[in-house]
């Protein structure tokens, strides 16, 4: 089974977040309508033996996982174009790898995946299992113990921090008083830039249109339903990617931040383009789970990370934030940078309207006649 795709377009697609567009299964159905039950992977995919029984929307994601966590694509173990074949060593291997991790994590962790693919590959197809000797390194940070740091810096609550990022973009008068927003600029990947624009309209639906070689690749999300397309190609959103689209889609996140995730714990957090910051993760029930890094002198929010569960491990999806300006009241980022496992792109808006009229029609998604 070819792909739909020219190469070039590929390499974009997984850059963007569009992996699950290319058809990596030759024996993969159509998806399921939506009056339909859902099907697990085996229903939907030839010769599965260990990863039984997860929904079948998992399964792409989980070898997502997989491919980040040896540092490898999916030709490492499967046969190009028939992946259901059992000719490689290595998806003999990687069957065995997944079995052992399932045991240890039940065996030993009540079925929490704390052992993962990347607990021992660290990003390289063979894990190392002894130390190395590099005399030119430099010496190791002591360990410095949780309590010892809190010692040095008084933690401020979790509503401390998001009521000091709310004042730092504007205030909730400022950031409820925008409706719609629109912003255009460049697509800053692969060493190239291409023009972009983004439609979001509150609470929670945003489009963003990426104008690359070959035609115009769309994300976007409605509220109730996402979607992604190139020429060629569509996806209907996952369950799991609607959530997180979600996040991206709300206009309003400074305000209602604490609405959406009741569940808030503050720590220490790494600096940030050379600013320390305090870490808020935030955890919610059906929602991706975030670590939120804000700027401990100025409050900003300057990088977000949201986490994707697969049935291996979780997939983390990092923006960084920065460039900020005063528009219209609100305190806006003019430019996010969005590091996956397969590389990163940057946004750099360079128009930024509000509370202008949106075409209604960028957020219906496509009928089934469109989809391929």
């Amino acid at each position: 089974m070819k792909s739909i795709w020219p190469l070039s377009t590929q390499r974009f697609a997984l850059l963007l977040g569009l992996l699950s567009l290319v058809p990596l299964f030759a024996a993969r159905g159509q998806q399921p309508a939506a009056a339909e039950s859902p099907k697990t992977a085996e229903q939907e995919y030839k010769n599965l033996q260990v990863l039984k029984g997860i929904p079948a929307d998992q399964l792409i994601p989980t070898m997502q996982f997989v491919s980040a966590s040896l540092g490898v694509d999916c030709n490492f173990c499967h046969v190009e174009h028939q992946m259901d074949k059992d000719d490689k060593k290595e998806k003999q291997t990687a069957r065995k790898m997944m079995a052992m991790e399932r045991a240890i994590d039940k065996g030993h962790f009540d079925g929490a995946l704390e052992v993962t693919c990347y607990t021992c590959h660290r990003g390289t197809p063979h894990p190392v299992a002894t130390p190395v000797l590099n005399p030119e390194a430099p010496p190791a940070k002591p360990h410095e113990h949780a309590e010892a740091s809190r010692e040095e810096t008084k933690l401020p609550r979790a509503d401390q921090v998001l009521s000091r990022y709310l004042a730092a973009v504007g205030g909730a008068e400022a950031v409820l008083k925008i409706k719609t927003r629109v912003q255009k600029g460049t697509l800053q990947v692969m060493g190239a830039e291409y023009p972009i624009e983004i439609y979001s309209e509150a609470p929670e639906k945003r489009v963003s249109i990426s104008h690359l070689p070959g035609g115009a690749s769309v994300t976007a999300f409605n509220g109730e339903t996402g979607w992604l397309s190139i020429p060629g190609g569509f996806h209907r959103m996952t369950a799991t990617e609607q959530e997180a689209a979600r996040i991206d889609a709300e206009l309003h996140f400074p305000a209602r931040l604490p609405e959406l995730y009741p569940d808030l714990q503050v720590s220490l957090g790494e600096e940030v383009a050379g600013h320390p910051t305090f870490l808020v993760s935030a955890r919610a029930a059906g929602k991706p789970s975030l670590d939120l890094y804000f700027d401990r002198d100025r409050g900003l929010l300057l990088r977000l990370v949201r986490y994707a569960d697969t049935p291996l491990g979780r997939n983390p999806t990092e923006i960084d934030y920065g460039d900020y300006h005063v528009t219209d009241g609100v305190n806006l980022p003019y430019q996010w940078t969005l590091t996956r496992p397969t590389g990163s792109f940057t946004i750099r808006a360079e128009l930024v309207q509000q509370n202008v009229p949106i075409d209604e029609e960028l957020f219906v998604s496509p009928p089934d006649a469109e989809r391929h």
